[in-house]
């Protein structure tokens, strides 16, 4: 039950086309849906995760055509958070190689995030006269503290894989050759839950981190309640018998 989608430009350490993010959101709606699917593992094939935009076939190649510009910058974001951050199925970011600036916001989008020792981060933008966009920002504020975030985008300095983990853009950091083996290791965990309760889990902490007490409190128990309803596996009531009845 677990899915592999990898970016698959490896030529171009799978910086992101016009057309990969068409390709994503096609690949993302359709996995949505698979019965199979329970986990999904992001990756990129070659010797990198995403280099970011590939900027001449992304500014360059739309610059005479505004609607094509559209479609493209409507399909990076769709992909790249829309889609994957409410992804209905649990996520991983397997991450090796290069990753810089618009390949931070999927790293981030996943529930998860695995990265290799010896990756490389960058936000770089500062470098070209530019600040990082299409919501890169805005992503890594969602994960980074203040100090950090400032530091790497005002600086444009690269990182390693466990500085990655250690200023909490990635949940831990391995050494590539142990990236696949521990990035199983992980939906194993997963795909021990509930998969009903495990999807409303993520999207409740999802949505409760832009509300207040109140209407988080409101929210949760209207959750919980759907969440009852909607169990085809009767996971309350199973987990509360062996808990409190079966001792197990």
């Amino acid at each position: 039950p677990i899915t592999f989608v990898m970016l698959n430009r490896p030529e171009q350490r799978n910086a992101m086309s016009p057309g990969l993010h068409a390709d994503m959101c096609d690949a993302l709606e359709a996995l949505s849906a698979d019965a199979e699917t329970r986990v999904l593992i992001l990756g990129g094939h070659g010797k990198a995760w995403c280099a970011g935009q590939d900027l001449k076939l992304y500014f360059r190649g739309t610059e005479d055509d505004p609607r094509a510009r559209v479609r493209a910058r409507r399909a990076a974001h769709e992909w790249r958070w829309n889609k994957l951050s409410r992804f209905p199925k649990a996520t991983i970011a397997m991450v090796h190689g290069y990753c810089f600036g618009g390949g931070f916001t999927p790293v981030i989008a996943c529930d998860f995030a695995i990265a290799a020792e010896d990756a490389t981060f960058g936000l770089s933008e500062v470098n070209w006269g530019i600040i990082p966009g299409g919501n890169v920002t805005r992503s890594v504020v969602a994960v980074m503290n203040q100090r950090d975030a400032m530091y790497y985008i005002m600086t444009g300095e690269t990182f390693d894989g466990r500085e990655a983990a250690a200023i909490g853009l990635v949940n831990e950091a391995v050494p590539k050759e142990r990236l696949e083996a521990r990035t199983r290791e992980l939906c194993k965990v997963l795909l021990a839950k509930n998969p009903t309760t495990l999807r409303y889990a993520r999207l409740a902490y999802k949505y409760c981190r832009e509300m207040n007490w109140e209407e988080s409190a409101d929210y949760l128990t209207a959750k919980n309640d759907q969440l009852m309803l909607r169990d085809p596996e009767r996971g309350r009531e199973k987990g509360m018998r062996q808990f409190l009845d079966d001792k197990t």
